[in-house]
Formats: C-alpha cells, structure tokens, sequence
C-alpha cells in the first residue's frame, strides 16, 4: 500500500489526529464576545485576525510592515561548514526557485508572504507545483514554482505508532489542504512533510508542531485600539464637542423639545460645525463627558501601542509610535542600540528558523551545506558592516602578532575564527620575532666588521650607516 493510501486509511481508522489551529483553543478567552458592534470584534480565526487586525488596526498593520520590510530584504545562498564553523557563501542553480518562486515573482514577495501569514496565522505553508500539474515532489517538470497554501485550509495529521497521537512517538505524517466547498469537487491534498515548507516562528505552548500567532496575547490591546480610535471618530462626528445635555425650564412642552433638538443636529452635528455658537432659547448646555485632552487620549492610547509593539518585537522607536518619538528614544546611540535589538533578536530569529523551513524544497550541494540567508547588502544593516569591519580588524592584528611570534598560518586562524587556544597547541614554526631574540646572539644581527665595504677602506657602508645612527 502506498504510503499516502495508508495515511488516508489511518485517519479513516480513527488512528491518526488533525491538531487545530490555534484560535480553534481560544474559546476560553471570551474576548470576541466582550463588544457587540462589528467593527470592535476580532473574530477567532485567520479571516478574523486579517480582517480585524492587520487590516483593520493601524499599529498591528505597521508593525507587520516594518518586520516583513527588513525581513524581506534578505537573500539566500548556500553556506558551507569546516569544523564546525559556518565557511563561504556560494550559489548554484538550484537557488533560482527562490529567487523567482514563481512567474514574476520575488524572493522579497515569498518572504513578504512568509510573514503575513506567520503574524496572522502563526504558520506559513507552502509546497511546490509544476505546468504539469504534479504537486510536491513530482513536480519537477517546466513552470516548477512555490505554491503558497492558506494556512487556515492546511491541517496537520498527526499518528504515532503506539497509537496515541498524544504520545511522546507522535509525529507530523502529512499535511492535508482543503478548500472551500464552492462548486470545484476534488477531494482534499495530502502531501508527506518533505513535500510542504512549514515556517512557524512563535511555538504554541499548548501544541507540539504548530505555531502561534504573536497577535493573540495582544488581542485585547488591538481591541482597546480599534475602540478607541472609533471613540476619537464619534468625538469628531459630533462636532469635536462632549456629548452635551440640555436643561429646558419645567413644563416645556415635547414638541419644543424636538424641534430645539432637530435645530442642534442640524446646526452643529458633524466635524464641518464644530466651534460654532449655540443659540438655544431657554436651555441651559451641561456635558456628560470629557473631552480628549481631559481623557489624556493620547497617553491612554500610545501605551496600548507600546504593548503591541513590544509583543511584535518592533521597538517603539523603529515603529514610529508616539511613545517611541520622544524624549532621547531617538538620540544616535539609543535609536542606534533600538535597531540593533531589532536585528539582532526578531529579524535574525526570523531568518534563522525562514532558512531550513524553505530547504525542504531543494536539493542540498552536500552534506556540509545548509540554506543560509546573505544580509550583506540590506541598507538597514549598513551600520553593522562598520562594526563587522572593526572586528575584522583586530583579528588581522590577532593573527599578526600569532605569526610573528612564530605560530603555524592556519593555527593562528584557527583561533581567530573559534578563540579556543589549544588550536595552538604544537603549532610552533620554531621561529622567533628578532625581538625575542637573545640578546649577543650572532645570528640574530651580523657584526659591523662582516658587512664592511673593501672598496671603501673598511668604511662603513650604507647598512652599517644605518646600524651606526
């Protein structure tokens, strides 16, 4: 039996298990029940986060932005390891699928892709198709292309052999793709894990081959977010004024009171009639709320963004929020140090678990090679090449001072690449500098008497000028 057919047959038999995506668990957050109205409600799925947050929040939306717009920058290329250590960077032509995942495409746009679908979903997927039709590893012939897999159509099987899809022999053995019921039939994909690039960046603690959206601990954040700036709207819209009240004298009959409302809305509903005077005969204005400034809006607002900036792993600095756009935030060194912690912790992290997730879809030039990203020319890096510079410089100097002091070439850079000094052990060339020389040795420096000049009588030659002054 193919192994597919017995994959199918397993999952028929109840043998095997589908783990759920992750906002299938969050029914006991009663968050998406909290708000009545539509546009304060996140739904608890990938449509749900898409629609409600990166695009209907604008600091969810700008901090995806910002981590795919330095992520997507990046370039792949093979890298080799001798000893241990990561070598050379090189290409080949196997490289071309990600350069250009499909017609017209980039390796900007898969990595873009890549992102999205991680910050939204918690998981990218994605498997490879060909003109032929075949999918996965079949397809290799003309047209071979990167064929991205919506994330909340995948589902993961699971089976161990023990039969417990919760036990500790539990693993992945197929992903299975299904699209929506519209009219098209076929049954669902299923594709072995060699077949399928599975990118999840944010482990869920609650499943074991899945990962999480970083959105979900900040829900609530975007939520308060979304309420807020439709608070700010609604202030607006109702003339950039508190909600007002009217006090009309005792006995005032309902028939004034509509037509001195009706005269309001008309005179002074809507942000193109804020500031105007209001004439209301024998009513006396008292507000019911405050005003933006009173609510200290924008401090009430900003921290809820730098909590989801903090959850994004943006600082609040590169995000351009207004708690990062103050105070000495943006100062050289610490909007210097904000975007070295960028790099060197969410992007690099990112990176380095992108790589061996798309490897599953090439043929490795050997077993000392690996996928490995090539961030040399990424212009928001360009300060790190200075620093990479220095460094380079004093390891010249490291290995200078090894080979004076009579250390074998290839020990001295080995220890420059590792630091680990028994790498110089017995690498000695037994050659010492002239300065460790012992002093009155005669092969250390020739007298003056054997580099005299006959010709000129004993007189000292050039060189013995030299040693003379």
């Amino acid at each position: 039996m193919h192994l597919l057919e017995k994959i199918a047959a397993a999952r028929d038999a109840k043998s095997s298990w589908s783990e759920p995506p992750f906002w299938e668990q969050l029914d006991r957050y009663p968050f998406t029940a909290s708000y009545s109205r539509e546009y304060e409600r996140i739904e608890a799925d990938f449509a749900g986060y898409v629609q409600g947050a990166y695009k209907g929040s604008g600091p969810i939306f700008a901090a995806i932005d910002r981590r795919q717009q330095v992520f997507s920058q990046a370039r792949f290329q093979w890298q080799r390891f001798r000893g241990g250590r990561p070598g050379d960077l090189f290409g080949n032509e196997e490289l071309r699928l990600l350069e250009e995942p499909w017609p017209n495409g980039t390796t900007g746009e898969l990595l873009s892709h890549m992102e999205v679908d991680a910050s939204s979903a918690g998981n990218f997927y994605a498997t490879t198709v060909d003109e032929a039709g075949r999918i996965g590893r079949s397809a290799a012939g003309p047209g071979r292309r990167i064929a991205r897999m919506r994330p909340d159509w995948v589902t993961l099987v699971i089976d161990a052999p023990s039969g417990n899809p919760w036990g500790v022999d539990a693993r992945v053995v197929a992903y299975e793709f299904r699209t929506p019921d519209v009219g098209f039939g076929g049954e669902p994909l299923t594709l072995l894990p060699d077949e399928v690039v599975h990118y999840s960046p944010k482990p869920d603690p609650v499943a074991r081959f899945r990962g999480m959206s970083w959105l979900t601990p900040v829900i609530r954040e975007v939520m308060a977010d979304i309420a807020a700036t439709q608070h700010k709207l609604s202030f607006y819209r109702n003339g950039a004024v508190p909600v007002m009240a009217f006090k009309f004298p005792d006995g005032t009959s309902r028939t004034r009171l509509v037509e001195q409302k009706a005269l309001y809305d008309a005179e002074h509903k809507g942000s193109g009639n804020a500031y105007k005077t209001v004439f209301l005969a024998g009513a006396d204005p008292v507000p019911l709320s405050m005003d933006l400034k009173q609510l200290d809006f924008k401090v009430t607002q900003g921290a809820g963004e730098t909590r989801i900036a903090s959850a994004s792993g943006v600082p609040a600095a590169i995000l351009g929020i207004s708690e990062g756009l103050a105070g000495s935030s943006l100062n050289a060194g610490n909007f210097g140090a904000a975007r070295r912690l960028f790099v060197d912790t969410t992007v690099q992290d990112l990176w380095r678990k992108a790589a061996p997730s798309l490897s599953v879809l090439l043929t490795s030039p050997g077993t000392d090679a690996r996928l490995a990203i090539d961030f040399r020319d990424i212009p928001f890096l360009r300060e790190d090449a200075t620093d990479d510079a220095d460094i380079r410089s004093k390891d010249a100097l490291t290995l200078k001072a090894l080979a004076e002091a009579g250390c074998e070439w290839d020990a001295a850079v080995a220890f420059a690449r590792t630091g680990d000094l028994s790498v110089l052990t017995g690498k000695h060339t037994g050659l010492f500098s002239v300065q460790l020389q012992t002093p009155g040795n005669a092969t250390a420096m020739p007298s003056l008497e054997s580099i005299a000049d006959p010709a000129l009588n004993g007189s000292l030659n050039g060189r013995q000028a030299v040693l003379a002054g």
